[in-house]
């Protein structure tokens, strides 16, 4: 049997288009010989869909494309969609043939953590589903059904010796040979083939990497999708072969197989998820240009590179807002990042609108000393004048802290926070560094300066700054951030693992002072297993502590 899988992009809610695209992918496979296309979960509707599946036109449309899918598909398949039973509305994996939706099964797992509300949703599917295909009995499961041991157990003792999979499997950090392993183990435990296809591409915050795969009943990569791209996976199986390899080392039952493609790992990944995350949100939005402040500092930087990777130098729009605390090199090192990035910049000077700012409000401050407030006015100046650039032109501005300053509230509201969408803010400022420098080492020329990245960091609002004046140094302060956000150690546990009491203290209270700035930033691509948002939703209101 000569099978392919379809890791396809669609976006939630483009029930039309997504139907193109899943017929255009069936017709492609088709045209390879295939037996059988596989396309992801909720490949219809995209995912995930939330709450467009409370409203029942949305739910008529796709069991209306479903109909026409099965009707145009130029091949047997398994799609991804929604089925409305007498239990209830279900994620399900239809199989169509000849013309019609033949079966569908019902995703019995439902998920219920991180970034996932399938219950809210969801009734779970009550029993399994083996088909017929050429001959080779073969069971439909969805996602996070293959996550669950038993799930592949109960079917290969129900007789399944080929297992299908249509997912939507979100990526973070080092996923993909994890769910990949988790793979491999169900094949070996249940002895049967198994072929996995996951979605591809971006949707709010969530990016879904690809790397569809086919499994042989001893656990062997046979074929393996491309890490964030759309792909198209075929190989031959004849699982009555029987075990063992033949003559060219390849396992036995595959006739030809299909390119097992690269899995990316390290920063390689992360930055492709970044720009994969930062590309389809401003395409599926419909927008074709972004603008930025850049500063001369890393994270402006990095958040250029990555925007002038996506979508191309020239729908990026860089702009120098020289204070009266910027130093020459933060003007200098934004303009060597522009033309190496061979990105447009405008010069906007907010000297003189700082000081028109600080002469309105005079007369409320009288007799009152300076402090932050009159360092925070610089930035809301620097993000209205992005906000105004906009508007004129429909740019949608990128706000570019990173998970550090989200974390501790070293940002302002209405000023650096300002933006539509923030690229690196599931990002760690010494992991922006390692990512910074190895996109430096990609091309024939670094594009991120020397001096952006060897010059202590600085918001320059007040003579000589550092972030060091309010923040420990980002090498001590991020594995406190990380114990405490992403792994939900204790206080206690924290100073019990070597962390200095007043440090852990301290950042804690910060972090919890913080979580009404974060509840008003702009999304951004989630690349950790706990980003703020989907994964982690703390009350702003809270007396809990630490």
């Amino acid at each position: 049997m000569r099978i392919a899988l379809a890791q396809v992009n669609v976006t939630v809610g483009d029930i039309e288009g997504n139907l193109e695209r899943c017929l255009d992918a069936a017709s492609r496979a088709s045209a390879t010989g295939a037996g059988l296309v596989l396309l992801p979960e909720l490949a219809l509707t995209g995912y995930p869909p939330e709450d467009l599946l409370a409203k029942p036109h949305f739910i008529a449309a796709t069991a209306t494309a479903l109909e026409v899918f099965a009707e145009r598909a130029a091949l047997p398949a398994v799609i991804g969609s929604v089925v409305r039973g007498e239990a209830g509305l279900h994620n399900v994996a239809a199989l169509v043939r000849g013309g019609r939706i033949e079966r569908t099964y019902a995703k019995r797992e439902l998920p219920n953590y991180g970034v996932f509300d399938e219950e809210r949703y969801f009734e779970p599917g009550t029993g399994d589903v083996i088909v017929d295909l050429g001959g080779l009995p073969t069971a439909l499961t969805v996602c996070e059904d293959v996550w669950v041991p038993q799930t592949v157990r109960r079917v290969a003792a129900g007789g399944a010796r080929l297992v299908l999979n249509v997912s939507a499997s979100p990526f973070h950090t080092g996923k993909g040979p994890e769910r990949e392993r988790m793979l491999q183990d169900r094949a070996r435990e249940g002895g049967v083939w198994l072929a996995y296809c996951n979605l591809v591409g971006g949707q709010d915050e969530l990016v879904f990497d690809g790397r569809s795969v086919v499994i042989t009943p001893d656990g062997t990569v046979v074929a393996r999708g491309a890490s964030f791209d759309e792909d198209l996976v075929v190989v031959d199986i004849d699982p009555d072969s029987g075990p063992g390899r033949d003559s060219a080392g390849l396992p036995r039952g595959v006739t030809g197989s299909g390119m097992v493609a690269p899995m990316l790992g390290g920063p390689a990944e992360v930055y492709r998820a970044l720009t994969t995350g930062l590309g389809d949100y401003v395409r599926k939005n419909g927008f074709t240009d972004v603008v930025l402040g850049l500063s001369g500092g890393l994270d402006s930087a990095l958040v250029a590179a990555i925007a002038a990777d996506a979508l191309g130098p020239g729908h990026v729009h860089g702009v120098l807002m020289p204070g009266p605390y910027s130093s020459e090199g933060s003007l200098t090192d934004a303009q060597a990042l522009a033309g190496a990035l061979c990105i447009e910049t405008i010069e906007l000077p907010i000297s003189d609108t700082h000081e028109a700012f600080l002469g309105a409000l005079a007369p409320a401050f009288a007799g009152r000393p300076e402090d932050v407030t009159e360092e925070n006015l610089q930035a809301r100046v620097r993000g209205t004048l992005l906000m105004a650039l906009s508007n004129k032109f429909g740019w949608l501005v990128l706000a570019t802290g990173n998970k550090s300053e989200l974390s501790v509230g070293y940002s302002t509201l209405y000023g650096d926070m300002a933006g539509g969408f923030a690229p690196i803010k599931d990002v760690f400022k010494t992991h922006a560094y390692e990512i910074a420098r190895w996109r430096n080492a990609q091309g024939p020329v670094p594009v991120i300066p020397d001096a952006t990245l060897e010059k202590p960091p600085s918001a320059e609002l007040r003579p000589d700054q550092t972030d060091q004046d309010s923040l420990p140094p980002y090498d001590v302060l991020d594995p406190v951030l990380a114990g405490y956000v992403e792994q939900d150690r204790s206080v206690t546990e924290l100073i019990a693992g070597g962390l200095d009491e007043g440090l852990v203290r301290s950042v804690v209270g910060m972090v919890d002072r913080a979580e009404y700035k974060r509840r008003q930033s702009a999304p951004g691509t989630r690349v950790t297993p706990k980003a703020f948002g989907r994964d982690r939703r703390m009350p702003i209101t809270n007396r809990f502590g630490g």
